[in-house]
């Protein structure tokens, strides 16, 4: 919790017995990157191993009947063993706080954490837990957040009890239920025979400094030492027990189960928060908003199983949430079709095939479906235009400028937008419910990073399950649900090309291409993403990065897909302010309202950066082919490819 001492906040953990407060210790290193900005709110405790008087406010004394109370960097000493903390952010931290503790015979580290969800990131803490008691020995008990913040985080769980390195329990990642305790049985002895028996680290304990300790006239172990068995581990080490084949093993999800997961525990909880009464979705029949909807069914299906295993708090919410104090949701496709409102919304430009799959998609999974046709929304919206202008724009295939081509699409787009929005305030009206529904957006990481949407369109909406999730995971996962729940309409979908359908059929057919439009594919703009992310790495480092990488494509080819993606990346940069908030899932997001800070404005023409990599391009077209030395000539080390990075001062 914030608690403000010699006016200073700082974010504390609070140790609490029996009605009294025992120690208010400040978190020690706070967090500044991924989704975190922490010295925004609190400042770091810099006093190590100090302990100061901290007077309690007059509200709190009344409960407690205390007037002081020690706060700073202390452990707790109880009659039979010592318990410290760290919070969060100081078990990723290099000089973390568990190692000095560990040393000064604290056994027992609690860790209040809010490690949020991010796609393959669930092993990240098993192993930091493990390696911190592997080498320290201890016990560690780690608490983490589950559920969604309110924002564009779902925290998932995993909470664990580590003892000298080997996972004893670890709670779930996805579940609806609100607390979940995670609970194990361990020695005390086997900690302390453990660390005695590395005498390097009972060498340099000798030698470490003291913890102030804070003694507290309690006992955690039990009276009768033998009334509970200890708890065998989980990942399957062997040890005194000789064997390991009862053990289950430390479940780890795919990232196809994390995305059916996830993003549907947050939509959970932000339509239990939100007040309204289910979704609206623009379903188009592609890969995308197809991926929304088996979200929603996903979630739809949890729901279930909650309320089937007796959790009282989700089924008084979705009571709630229907209107229907006496529903109990037995079927995961009846409640996707309360639930979850489809409609498709056709043009001249759209296809039968695409009609086809959304209607068989909406009707396999059970969501409210409806197939509509906006052209006359279309032609209104330019009639006004043309009296105004007395000109008609047409499609490029029509001979019609590029301008007028994208000003064509983008009122298409922009039309369902306002569509999607009107039939999610009146469809419950509709229905005879109170209450609307929550617009759903299907944009993914990809289409955003690389500018390919049209702002505020039919990718703008309340919530999007799916816009922190890349292409390619999307289609696996699509791919897994088919295969879990056997809805077939998914092979039609996952078959077909991407495409926006904003421009004219040729005979019936498509005409537009995602990635034809885009010029580049889905895959490389994942690399691209990741690249410029996770890397640092600007359109030059880029470049030299991916000369090694992508060996079926010249140097030059290279620099051009670097540099079309880089000028796209800085036009449409703008479009990132106005993202509609999805629950963060790929380490590349370019969401710049909490992930992404960089600017969103930038010169498109990266005349530093794009005249370095034509002068790399340049140095190895003209490379001449090696000659064979003589035999008795000394040996020469090969020319580099490319300049090397030390050689080049950077401003990208």
């Amino acid at each position: 919790m914030p608690v403000m001492h010699k006016n200073v906040t700082y974010n504390c953990r609070v140790a609490f017995l029996n009605r009294r407060v025992l120690l208010i210790r400040p978190k020690m290193r706070l967090c500044e990157d991924g989704n975190y900005r922490e010295s925004r709110w609190f400042s770091p405790w810099t006093k190590e191993r100090t302990v100061e008087d901290y007077f309690l406010p007059r509200m709190i004394s009344q409960v407690t009947s205390q007037t002081v109370v020690p706060f700073g960097d202390a452990v707790i000493a109880t009659r039979d063993t010592c318990v410290g903390f760290e919070i969060c952010e100081e078990l990723w931290h290099p000089a973390s706080n568990h190692i000095p503790m560990s040393l000064d015979g604290v056994e027992i580290i609690a860790n209040g954490s809010g490690s949020y969800f991010e796609l393959r990131k669930a092993y990240v803490t098993v192993d930091l837990v493990k390696s911190a008691t592997f080498k320290a020995g201890g016990c560690y008990m780690f608490s983490n957040l589950r559920g969604c913040d309110g924002g564009r985080l779902y925290f998932n769980g995993g909470s664990s009890v580590t003892l000298n390195g080997n996972i004893l329990n670890r709670g779930r990642q996805f579940a609806l239920e609100d607390v979940e305790v995670t609970v194990a049985t361990f020695d005390l002895e086997d900690i302390r025979n453990y660390r005695n028996s590395i005498r390097s680290r009972s060498h340099a304990a000798a030698a470490s400094l003291s913890y102030p300790r804070v003694k507290v006239d309690f006992a955690l172990t039990p009276k009768n030492l033998v009334s509970n068995p200890p708890d065998r581990p989980l990942d399957g080490v062997q040890d005194i027990y000789g064997d390991d084949d009862e053990v289950s093993g430390i479940v780890y999800h795919t990232p196809e189960e994390e995305i059916a997961m996830a993003p549907a525990c947050w939509l959970w909880d932000y339509l239990r928060r939100s007040c309204q009464g289910g979704f609206f979705l623009p379903l188009s029949g592609g890969v995308d908003s197809s991926s929304s909807a088996c979200i929603v069914y996903s979630m739809c299906e949890m729901i279930v199983e909650s309320v089937g295993r007796g959790d009282t708090q989700v089924l008084a919410d979705i009571r709630r949430i229907i209107g229907d104090c006496e529903y109990v949701p037995v079927d995961p496709k009846q409640l996707c079709n309360t639930l979850l409102v489809t409609c498709y919304m056709g043009t001249e430009n759209s296809s039968a095939e695409t009609k086809a799959r959304a209607a068989e998609l909406a009707s396999q999974i059970g969501s409210y479906h409806h197939g509509i046709v906006i052209d006359t929304a279309i032609s209104a919206i330019l009639g006004i235009f043309q009296q105004v202008t007395k000109l008609t724009p047409r499609f490029k295939v029509q001979g019609g400028s590029p301008r007028e081509n994208l000003a064509l699409q983008n009122v298409q787009a922009r039309l369902r937008m306002v569509i999607a929005y009107l039939f999610a305030q009146l469809m419950l009206w509709v229905r005879g419910r109170p209450g609307g529904l929550l617009v759903l957006g299907s944009g993914n990481v990809d289409e955003a990073l690389r500018g390919y949407l049209t702002k505020y369109d039919c990718s703008s909406a309340d919530i999007n399950p799916i816009g922190g999730i890349a292409k390619n995971d999307l289609k696996k996962f699509l791919i897994y649900f088919r295969r879990k729940h056997g809805i077939s309409a998914l092979d039609n979908i996952l078959e077909a090309p991407p495409t926006a359908e904003l421009e004219p059929l040729q005979a019936g057919q498509l005409a537009q291409l995602d990635e034809v439009d885009m010029g580049m594919t889905y895959k490389e703009l994942s690399v691209f993403g990741r690249l410029r992310k996770q890397n640092q790495a600007g359109p030059f480092t880029m470049f030299c990065r991916l000369v090694h990488m992508w060996d079926h494509c010249t140097p030059k080819e290279i620099a051009d897909k670097v540099k079309h993606f880089y000028r796209c990346y800085a036009i449409n940069r703008h479009k990132m302010t106005i993202l509609t908030p999805s629950c963060h899932a790929e380490t590349y997001s370019p969401d710049d309202n909490r992930f992404d800070h960089r600017p969103f404005l930038y010169n498109h023409a990266w005349k530093w950066q794009f005249a370095a990599i034509d002068e790399q391009v340049k140095r190895l077209s003209s490379e001449e082919k090696p000659f064979t030395p003589r035999k008795d000539a000394p040996k020469v080390p090969a020319k580099p490819r490319y300049m090397p990075f030390s050689s080049v001062i950077s401003s990208e």
